[in-house]
């Protein structure tokens, strides 16, 4: 595992304090997370994504899609209903408990999720507000502006 000394960081910066959390919490569950579910990031579009996590076995009901603290969380329970009524000879096809949390960025939000052929896709697209938004300003002439400040003193008088 590879060490990180973040101190240079915080020295020579201000209120980057959460990139460098996220990059520990990255770095720390990297070794811990397993490997169940495979799954796929894809970029469908300039601001547009797609995880597509392999599902088999599991029903659109044993699914649970939710996004909280930042985080899309994606979870899957079998029912044991299922289970009890059936006896294998063989049983190769995984459907064992899982959570999978990946951490949006800021403005990335989930904007829909389907189920198909053993697969669990999830849309997100990120949308940065206008505020956010590069702005062209325009600029004003000398003449413009000592007109502009006759009339503001006009309208105080």
């Amino acid at each position: 595992m590879r060490n990180f000394d973040l101190a240079p960081l915080y020295r020579a910066t201000v209120g980057f304090d959460q990139i460098a959390d996220l990059l520990d919490r990255v770095m720390a569950s990297d070794m811990s997370q397993p490997s169940y579910p495979p799954y796929n990031i894809e970029k469908t579009d300039d601001d547009a994504y797609r995880i597509s996590i392999a599902v088999a076995g599991f029903s659109a009901d044993d699914l649970t899609v939710e996004v909280k603290d930042g985080a899309l969380v994606v979870s899957a329970r079998k029912s044991e209903d299922d289970e009890s009524e059936r006896t294998y000879l063989h049983r190769g096809i995984a459907t064992r408990a899982f959570e999978r949390r990946f951490q949006l960025a800021d403005h990335v939000r989930v904007t829909g999720a389907s189920h198909a052929d053993g697969m669990l896709h999830v849309d997100l697209v990120r949308e940065v507000p206008e505020a956010l938004k590069p702005r062209r300003i325009a600029i004003a002439s000398a003449d413009a502006a000592r007109e502009q400040d006759v009339i503001d003193a006009e309208k105080v008088n």
